[in-house]
């Protein structure tokens, strides 16, 4: 069987499966599962172009990995067809433990287990399955090689997974203050110190690449009415959950109605693998199927938030740069109940209050460094001329309070 396979992809053109592992792992059904969970959760809900995949991510990120390190062998750094390879896998797989809607359920599925960790685990039973193949990407994954800049590759500020996500979002979003020069930042990578720098000549790629970041953040990933279709679906599976642990009948697939039925931690999966392979068979249509059906449930809960985002009646939403007054607050849960006719430990599922924030930059921690023509190494938010990644490394915080347009009037 030919395994050099070609993509064409519409962001890079062409991209290749240069090896018979990576063109495997492509294939295994683990991997294929990616294809039904959409990259962007309900960001589709405000820009209609967002329908890509974490599929399409994965592999636009190998691609973008391939070209990055053909960039550092190109300047003397030594890197094995065996580090080049392992490096792809980590990168391909770095996604593979996203479970259904991508970061909105992140925790609605299991009990505070980020979807690295399911990475990892997912990664330990393909590298069973693979003779033990995977071993050194698992390495990369953990930061445990002790070439340390192929971690950076895969996970720093500056990462192959961020440059390609920046890309694809803002190609299908048609945000186009978020698209990149991922080429040319590529090119000016290198290693000093077994550490991932930039040379001095692409460090205002590094600004614009910074800016556009925190554009993208705010305007699509952080976008308010993306903000308010998320805490719905959220309180829609919290809903369903206590239902079904309360012994009411909420239909869904058996997966699906699984997860809801048990409250799961990491131990779990590690002690029963039935776990991992019942969560490997989850994606959007699981949870699409089942909104579908308890639009008509007879709790009103969960029938009106369901309805409600089918029918993209999205809840309002209203951000402060301060947090809310308790007054408001209370007025606004006040009128949910007398409106909905529910309790006060049901209101929560209609007036949702929380933060966002935001920083393109986090100086001090795994800086982006730069590598001056004195062959010195500086944080590029220490360059003299570069005062906008100082003030890109600030947190902005935003807090938001959502409910239903129903009483939207009645609150103000």
């Amino acid at each position: 069987m030919n395994k050099k396979k070609i993509f064409n992809d519409p962001v890079y053109g062409f991209i290749t499966v240069p090896s018979e592992l990576l063109f495997d792992i492509i294939q295994h059904p683990y991997f294929q599962r990616l294809r039904r969970i959409k990259q962007l959760g309900l960001t589709e809900f405000v820009y209609p172009g967002a329908l890509h995949t974490r599929f399409h991510h994965a592999l636009g990120a190998m691609h973008l990995m391939n070209i990055a390190i053909q960039s550092l062998s190109s300047k003397d750094n030594r890197i094995s067809e065996k580090e080049c390879e392992a490096s792809m896998a980590a990168i391909l797989l770095h996604d593979v433990g996203h479970g259904p809607f991508s970061h909105a359920l992140e925790h609605a599925i299991f009990d505070q287990v980020p979807h690295e960790q399911v990475s990892l685990h997912i990664m330990e039973l393909l590298n069973q399955q693979f003779g033990g193949r995977l071993q050194l990407a698992m390495d990369i994954f953990t930061d445990s090689y002790e070439r340390r800049f192929f971690h950076q590759l895969v996970s720093s500020q500056l990462d192959v997974d961020r440059l390609d996500y920046l890309n694809r979002d803002s190609f299908y979003t048609g945000v186009s203050e978020g698209k990149i020069g991922a080429d040319r930042l590529l090119k000016m990578l290198n290693v000093h110190d077994d550490q991932l720098v930039v040379e001095e000549k692409g460090i205002y790629s590094i600004e614009s690449f910074l800016v556009s970041r925190r554009l993208m953040y705010w305007q699509v990933y952080m976008h308010k009415t993306v903000t308010s279709a998320e805490q719905m679906v959220l309180k829609i599976m919290q809903r369903a959950r206590q239902l079904t642990q309360e012994n009411v009948d909420v239909p869904a697939s058996p997966n699906l109605q699984f997860f809801l039925r048990e409250n799961l931690s990491m131990l779990d999966f590690e002690r029963d693998p039935s776990i991992m392979k019942r969560f490997v068979s989850l994606d959007d249509y699981d949870v699409w199927s089942a909104i579908k059906l308890w639009a008509e449930h007879p709790d009103k809960i969960l029938s009106y938030l369901s309805s409600s985002l089918l029918e993209r009646r999205l809840f309002k939403i209203q951000l402060s740069p301060t947090p809310f007054e308790l007054e408001f607050l209370e007025g606004v849960r006040e009128l949910a109940m007398d409106h909905f006719q529910i309790s006060q430990d049901e209101v929560h599922y209609l007036v949702m209050e929380g933060k966002i924030s935001n920083n393109a930059y986090e100086s001090g921690g795994e800086n982006i460094n730069v590598l001056t023509k004195e062959s010195r190494v500086i944080d590029v938010a220490h360059a003299s001329d570069l005062p906008n990644i100082q003030a890109l490394s600030k947190k902005v915080e935003k807090y938001y309070v959502c409910y239903p347009k129903d009483i939207a009037n009645l609150a103000l």
